[in-house]
């Protein structure tokens, strides 16, 4: 596990940082679609992404999901960073969007390693900052773009986060995750197919490159 520290923490955290959460850190490979954090949840450890990547997702009172941001290789989650300091339970779901592994690290370090280490306030610290990027970018989109716009941002994201043209989900898992219907989604997704920006087959779309 110190190796892929390394790789992927080697040039945000000193070695002394590196060598405590190699001793008590628990190493974690997961599938794609794996419900890392339920909302509702009281958080225990704190995830550290080494590679693949994750969907944070919001839910209104009627159970449907919003997507809010994703998480990649170096990132972890400002809101379960929230969850340890107050130690309340999480307002997100975080699912895996592809195959990942994962250090989760006990909450009970992030108070030693903030008074120890500055390099992992930094990295805290930054955390927020882009998480709130992103999700300030999500109200953007929400508030600011017409629906066929956020889809084609979706979609682009989704192809880039896998590194595949072919995304592997359905028009309704689509819905879900934009909030808004299904049949909506079709027909876009029919405007988008004759304007040639993709390709729609049964239960995957191929992104055309560009």
């Amino acid at each position: 596990m110190i190796q892929e520290l390394k790789d992927n923490y080697g040039h945000l955290f000193e070695d002394a940082l590196l060598n405590e959460i190699n001793q008590t850190g628990t190493f974690k490979e997961v599938p794609e679609g794996y419900k890392l954090i339920e909302i509702g949840d009281y958080i225990k450890a704190i995830p550290l992404l080494v590679s693949g990547a994750i969907k944070i997702l919001r839910e209104d009172k009627e159970g449907d999901e919003l997507l809010l941001y994703f998480l990649e290789r170096g990132d972890t989650c400002a809101m379960t960073l929230t969850c340890c300091i107050g130690q309340t339970k999480s307002e997100i779901r975080a699912i895996t969007e592809t195959e990942a592994k994962l250090i989760m690290i006990p909450i009970q370090k992030m108070e030693d390693w903030s008074a120890k280490y500055k390099s992992w306030r930094n990295f805290v610290f930054e955390s927020y900052h882009n998480r709130l990027n992103e999700m300030l970018e999500t109200i953007d989109s929400i508030a600011f773009l017409k629906m066929d716009e956020r889809l084609l941002n979706y979609l682009v994201e989704k192809a880039r986060i896998s590194n595949d043209n072919t995304i592997h989900i359905t028009h309704q898992d689509i819905a879900y995750e934009l909030h808004t219907s299904r049949v909506v989604i079709s027909r876009l997704l029919k405007k988008l197919e004759t304007l040639g920006v993709l390709q729609l087959h049964r239960n995957y779309i191929l992104m055309n490159k560009q």
